[in-house]
């Protein structure tokens, strides 16, 4: 179930042909001289996918005159992209994970070492495309991947840890998915040549979006069935990864948090995982995580407040609340 369905971003003149420049050069990118390279790092952009990021950075970069992407634009949001994808590829590794938008993942078809070593190709062009988009933004890339590496160790060194800070849960999402918006965004203002003031206000908007987009996520693993997730539902919670709604629910520490906690801090067998989505689906921890992403959808209001008015702007406003309308 994805969490950007219907997006205003996608509905925006020429995103249609733009998303398809996208898809173009990202296979581009990925092309070598060796066929079985080509077709590892070429797999889940075959795969499809509504390329978020991408979009991100080329409504960031019209937001003060709309129309089709400039070519700089489009780059910069593949080089995004890019990196998204070669994190799902060790991601995939890590997780022992079969499966990715329909296909088998890449450490199943191929095996976990040329799972590696396609994900750091990937990242590697990725860096590359943004070297060609000048200093500033390759050193903004960098920096990028950087964070998204804290923010999974933030989430690895806490696995079924279940005294984990909000603030953990805060910090590791930030990093490992908001950062990576919040690039997209800056970069598509860098590039296009927007006031600094426009491009930080842009960052903001990323990073807030980045925010709510991961709490929705995680409030669907738990509020969502097996069908419409794809997978079961409390995927997170057998992994060991405790989320907003979790968290929350354990801190409460009523009856039935308290029975949710002694059976956290381990894998869960079949029953165990039922009544776990029981006790979270009843109690006030998705409230809890809907009020918190609530908030992040005002931090990209007060930004799009500091952007130039328009079509674009109005677009990204649109977004964030519509990231909330998934889980009415």
């Amino acid at each position: 179930m994805s969490v950007a369905t219907a997006s205003p971003l996608l509905s925006l003149p020429h995103m249609a042909a733009d998303r398809e420049r996208v898809e173009a050069a990202m296979l581009a990118a990925v092309r070598t001289s060796d066929d079985y390279l080509t077709e590892i790092a070429s797999h889940l952009i075959t795969a499809g996918g509504k390329r978020l990021r991408p979009v991100m950075a080329i409504a960031a970069s019209l937001v003060a005159t709309g129309g089709s992407a400039a070519e700089e634009a489009i780059q910069g949001g593949i080089a995004c992209e890019l990196v998204h994808l070669g994190s799902l590829y060790h991601d995939d590794v890590m997780d022992e994970s079969t499966t990715r938008r329909g296909v088998e993942t890449v450490n199943a078809k191929w095996g976990n070492l040329q799972a590696i070593l396609a994900g750091d190709f990937l990242l590697a062009r990725a860096s590359e495309i943004a070297a060609s988009l000048g200093t500033e933004v390759a050193g903004l890339l960098a920096h990028t991947i950087g964070n998204l590496c804290e923010g999974q160790i933030e989430e690895l060194r806490h696995t079924y840890d279940i005294s984990r800070p909000v603030d953990s849960y805060l910090v590791s999402i930030d990093g490992k998915t908001a950062s990576l918006y919040s690039t997209a965004a800056r970069i598509g203002g860098i590039v296009a040549g927007h006031d600094r003031t426009v491009i930080d206000a842009l960052t903001r908007y990323g990073t807030a979006y980045g925010m709510v987009f991961q709490i929705v996520d995680d409030i669907l693993d738990i509020t969502s069935s097996d069908a419409e997730l794809g997978k079961p539902a409390g995927h997170d919670m057998v992994e060991g990864v405790y989320t907003l709604p979790v968290l929350h629910t354990m801190a409460v520490g009523d009856a039935t948090g308290k029975e949710l906690k002694s059976m956290l801090g381990a894998p869960l067998d079949d029953a165990q995982q039922r009544r776990a989505l029981e006790i979270v689906r009843a109690g006030s921890g998705i409230q809890f995580a809907i009020e918190t992403a609530q908030r992040f959808v005002q931090e990209a209001s007060d930004a799009c407040d500091a952007l130039p008015q328009g079509e674009v702007t109005n677009a990204l406003r649109e977004a964030t609340n519509n990231l909330l309308q998934s889980i009415a």
